[in-house]
């Protein structure tokens, strides 16, 4: 009898920055589930969400395309992805699989079998929100489901608890802040409250008089924490339903999160790495490396390409257009690299794009932004990582070597799917303005 294809499971979580995940070197145990999975397969040390925000990012994930071919540059985009690229669940029903999505909507995602979703925006006054306790109370039961139709399935899961509102259960939103968060000798969150765009979506979720940005940032590592052990509680399920063995998991973020770093309080615009980078992880032993950290520089767009090489899928991918490449053989070579610099882009609250290598990082604004920020940026990623010292006045010359490399990606990606630049069509304005939980959550809906 022919060996059944390999379940799919893939943890997809919004908002999560890399760096305040224990796996990838933070000083608190944020992730110790995700720890000890990423050990059990190979963790990608420079994986990057180019284009932000969510709606770009996901759709890469499941088109394996860049922003050029699928044009989905912005959370609000003016169309539907085209149904001529197939998404990655539709390339999966020909290889026989059924297929889940849990944390969107039935109609812009296209071919998934099912959709299920779940709640994942509270208030300060409907605290604590336990978005993953809620995800594991529908995903739980749709993995039984699944396992009981015979077929190989794939479970695409949004994880929402980086994403604002950072309100977690007890124990874990004491977990890393003991402190009075609204002494008034802490100064830090005048300046969050100051930014006129964001007060109003911030002092709904945030306790009335807090001072301290340290509390609001322990909060978000406690979503982390709190994420991380209903996670568990999934693997164990796997593990019980006897196809652990017969599953390769993946672990990434659409984006990250700026916290508190330059002046984006908690929220995920911008071009800066807390945003760019992401976490990556390909679990499945015996055909992933165990315990291998991968220098190879990947994009949201290598993931459907990984995925179908690694799982021997390939051929019913065959014709299709994939701008991205397959990490399969950088898994075994974890010294290689198929890039080292890429195109990037903003398009929801600021219009922004840029080149970055992995030396360098420039950007353009292509229009005023409400942060004020410089028109051109450009960072050294070695000497100055948190990309505090802009060198684009004293560095004119590398300026426009940047944006000329940029410029011919461009032009050939345009001339090669016949389609231009999407993040020309958009006018963002400097008057842009986030109220209610609500509005927040209609902004996200897909």
């Amino acid at each position: 009898m022919a060996k059944r294809n390999p379940n799919i499971l893939i943890f997809a979580i919004d908002s999560i920055r890399r760096d305040h995940m224990s796996c990838y070197g933070y000083h608190r145990l944020t992730t110790p589930y995700l720890d000890q999975l990423s050990r059990q397969g190979t963790l990608i040390e420079n994986a990057f969400s180019a284009y932000i925000p969510t709606t770009p990012a996901y759709s890469s994930m499941l088109t394996g395309q860049d922003v050029i071919s699928h044009q989905m540059v912005s959370l609000s985009p003016k169309g539907p992805l085209s149904k001529k690229h197939a998404t990655l669940p539709e390339v999966l029903r020909q290889a026989g699989y059924t297929s889940t999505v849990v944390g969107f909507d039935k109609g812009f995602y296209r071919g998934f079998d099912k959709y299920l979703n779940f709640e994942g925006w509270m208030a300060w006054e409907e605290r604590p929100a336990r978005k993953a306790e809620n995800l594991n109370a529908v995903t739980l039961p749709e993995m039984d489901r699944l396992h009981k139709t015979g077929k190989p399935w794939m479970l695409f899961l949004r994880h929402m608890d980086p994403h604002s509102p950072y309100l977690p259960p007890p124990p874990y939103d004491k977990l890393f802040y003991t402190g009075d968060p609204c002494d008034k000798k802490h100064k830090s969150m005048k300046s969050v409250f100051d930014f006129k765009p964001f007060a109003d979506f911030f002092k709904s979720w945030m306790p009335p008089g807090v001072t301290d940005s340290e509390y609001v940032v322990a909060q978000y590592d406690g979503e982390l924490a709190y994420m991380d052990a209903c996670c568990q509680q999934i693997l164990q399920r796997l593990e019980d339903l006897g196809c652990a063995e017969d599953t390769l998991v993946v672990v990434t973020g659409d984006h990250g999160e700026t916290l508190y770093d330059h002046g984006i309080y908690f929220d995920h615009h911008g071009l800066y790495d807390p945003t760019l980078v992401v976490p990556l992880v390909y679990i499945w032993p015996g055909h992933v490396p165990t315990g291998v950290r991968s220098q190879a520089y990947s994009l949201h767009e290598d993931m459907m390409p990984t995925i179908l090489d690694v799982c021997g899928l390939n051929k019913y991918a065959k014709g299709m257009s994939i701008d991205g490449v397959s990490l399969a053989p950088y898994l075994e070579q974890p010294d290689e690299s198929p890039r080292s610099e890429f195109y990037i882009t903003e398009c929801t609250w600021q219009r922004k794009h840029g080149w970055r290598t992995p030396i360098y990082k420039f950007w353009d604004a292509l229009e005023p932004d409400f942060h004020g920020k410089p028109q051109v940026e450009l960072y050294n990623l070695i000497e100055d990582p948190r990309e505090e010292n802009n060198l684009a006045t004293k560095e004119p010359a590398l300026v426009e070597s940047l944006r000329a490399r940029m410029d011919a990606w461009l032009k050939r990606r345009c001339k090669e799917t016949g389609k231009k630049n999407p993040i020309l069509d958009y006018q963002i304005g400097t008057d842009k303005y986030i109220g209610s939980i609500a509005t927040a959550k209609k902004l996200q809906q897909r």
